[in-house]
């Protein structure tokens, strides 16, 4: 049998002019970068092969030389269809300056294409980037100009609207391994991550293509293990055997062995982070974490609620995931995004983006660029730089829980804390809540069509995408609302009664957030007055998140109801009580159940004039008296009056 190895220069002569050609790789991890050499070197010399068609995912560059930057020449590229296009500026360059035709398509699209071209299907069908800057009625995702072709369309299904993406073909694949055999069966045990390379493989070969693998190392004929090859020789056409500097684990580690789970890190040599805005904003983001939830956290400052799950010793009772294929463990930031280390899983991309596209996410945390009045966020397009949507709107759209965190402002920002309180030592010099954004890559309208919950969270204040806009929902603790916020924002949201943020945020040392995730505290809330057969129910400061909370206060309600023997009065505090939209419903229905079974009637209060028009809301639907009152002295009042 003649052996498939070569060398990356006899590889890439095989690329022809005007062919599609796709490349592994995520962000800087696991990307070809022998095989991207070799091929600009012959563009270069040669001024062939040119115009070619770029499918990429993820901007698989370093932001400045390296992966992709290698096609920015004018003339070798014709087309670029990419999920990211901040990491290769120097292809974006082509895009703005009207040298190519350019799309921006959501990451999980891309991937997903592959799979769909692999299979023949001529494209497929997805919410995945409704009412974004992707739908046909704004953009289309075209990038430039001289970009008019339409390769999104919005279809009607079942009733539905739906967006059909068509895809072409696949005609060379870059693709790298760790391993390969003579034949040119490829494993990935030093690999960080095995993203697209066995969907890109197939799609390739199924075009008539041909697959270009990048290696590190060559085995003994027969020597694999077959359940360690990730993509079979029958899929590859060359194998090139890079140098140590072209074949790194990422831009950022050569090779570390935590990142391709082989060995297991002591979580506690992780460092804390300082109490500076970033951590700030990750704690208050991680009140959000649902508990036994599914998680995906976003590059940037959403990275640090995985340091500080860590710090709060939680990581154990929520599954941190990124859309690269991690699942569990602690994730990692920087150059090695998309990477973690003592991780439960790693498997392709394209079905994580299949899980996520489905609902399988509790909660995403995100960053936010740019906030409108709407709601809607902006990570992709800003005048001049083009940077991409990324995996944000497959992740954004179809998580249950949304969250964006990131700081108030941008450029030059920074506080201080003293004494539990949030000093703004120096305002940034470009504000982030603006009239309207730029380029819609959240749509809050569309995310109240379908009840997801969504905040906005910031080191100085809480928003949340309330039916009618952006609503002030915490502040932080030493924050005028007049002077730091409304004066830094192009718009007023509305203002209701906005709590403060939990001054655990502000002070060293551990929250103690198990206990709230756990709701542990929750038994010390239910007293019971046998001499006036009322239960108490304390609420106060209670935050509601998921289902499971509310099945866990109902499995304690009736539990002691039925310890008491005979059916009871019940008196709810809900001051400073919070509660998901999407979870209202069911705590009414437990409402419903416990008067059918256990309750005689039951009183309510809460100061907040907004938590009893929202609770009256929900109990009006289960046709329940809602009995929410302002003060306590008038629940109680009403209960032993038997009213």
């Amino acid at each position: 049998m003649k052996s498939k190895v070569v060398t990356a220069g006899e590889a890439v002569a095989l690329v022809q002019d005007g062919n599609t050609i796709c490349c592994n790789g995520f962000v800087q991890s696991g990307i070809p970068e022998a095989a991207l050499e070799a091929l600009e070197k012959r563009f270069l010399e040669t001024g062939h092969p040119n115009n070619l068609r770029l499918f990429a995912a993820a901007g698989q560059a370093d932001g400045k030389e390296r992966g992709l930057n290698r096609l920015g020449h004018e003339g070798i590229l014709r087309k670029v269809v990419a999920g990211n296009w901040g990491r290769m500026p120097k292809v974006a360059k082509l895009a703005l300056d009207n040298k190519i035709f350019a799309y921006n398509l959501p990451q999980g699209v891309i991937c997903q294409l592959y799979i769909t071209l692999a299979s023949g299907k001529p494209g497929f069908f997805s919410k995945v980037g409704l009412q974004t800057f992707v739908d046909p009625r704004l953009e289309g995702g075209r990038v430039n100009a001289c970009t008019t072709k339409d390769i999104v369309k919005l279809v009607q299904v079942e009733g539905g609207e739906w967006l059909f993406y068509t895809v072409g073909t696949v005609d060379v694949a870059f693709i790298r391994g760790t391993t390969a055999d003579p034949s040119g069966n490829i494993t990935m045990e030093k690999e960080s991550l095995t993203l697209d390379n066995l969907a890109q493989a197939m799609a390739a070969k199924n075009c008539n293509g041909i697959v270009i693998a990048q290696v590190e190392r060559i085995a003994e004929q027969g020597s694999l293990n077959p359940r360690q090859v990730k993509v079979p020789g029958i899929l590859v056409d060359c194998v090139v055997v890079a140098e140590p500097h072209n074949h790194m684990q990422s831009y950022a580690s050569q090779y570390n062995p935590a990142y391709s789970s082989e060995i297991r890190v002591p979580l506690e040599s992780l460092e804390p982070m300082p109490l500076d805005a970033r951590k700030i904003i990750a704690r208050r983001a991680a009140f959000e974490l649902p508990p036994n939830g599914i998680v995906n956290l976003g590059v940037g400052v959403p990275e640090g609620v995985a340091a500080i799950a860590n710090e709060e010793k939680v990581t154990q009772y929520i599954t941190l995931t990124a859309e690269a294929g991690t699942v569990g463990g602690v994730l990692a930031g920087g150059g090695n995004f998309g990477a973690g280390v003592n991780a439960d899983a790693v498997f392709d991309q394209s079905q994580m983006f299949d899980f996520y596209d489905g609902g399988g996410l509790d909660m995403a945390c995100l960053g936010m660029a740019e906030c409108d009045e709407q709601g809607n966020v902006n990570v992709s397009r800003f005048g001049p730089r083009l940077i991409g949507c990324g995996g944000f709107i497959n992740i954004s759209q179809n998580a249950r829980s949304m969250v964006f965190a990131g700081t108030f402002t941008a450029g030059g920002l920074k506080v201080g804390v003293s004494g539990g309180k949030l000093q703004i030592l120096q305002e940034g010099r470009a504000r982030k809540f603006v009239k309207k954004v730029n380029q819609v890559s959240f749509s809050g309208d569309y995310a109240m069509q379908r009840e997801q919950p969504v905040y906005f969270i910031t080191e100085r204040c809480v928003f949340q995408r309330g039916h009618k806009g952006l609503v002030l929902t915490e502040v932080a603790p030493g924050i005028d609302i007049e002077k730091d916020i409304l004066a830094h924002m192009d718009f007023v949201p509305i203002i209701r009664e906005s709590a403060l943020m939990d001054s655990r945020i502000f002070q060293d040392g551990p929250m103690g957030l198990e206990a709230d995730l756990l709701n542990l505290d929750l038994p010390d809330r239910i007293s019971y007055d046998p001499a006036r057969n009322i239960l108490f129910l304390n609420f106060e400061g209670m935050y509601v998140r998921v289902k499971e909370d509310i099945e866990t206060l109902r499995a304690l309600l009736e539990k002691r109801c039925r310890e008491i023997g005979k059916r009871v009065g019940v008196f709810v505090n809900y001051d400073s009580f919070r509660i998901n939209e999407n979870v209202a419903d069911d705590l009414a229905e437990m409402d419903r159940y416990m008067l059918e079974h256990y309750w005689t009637n039951v009183t309510r209060y809460a100061t907040s004039a907004f938590m009893r028009m929202k609770l009256d809301q929900a109990f009006a639907k289960r046709d329940i008296a809602p009995h929410v009152f302002e003060r306590k002295e008038e629940a109680q009042a009403f209960l032993t009056s038997g009213s």
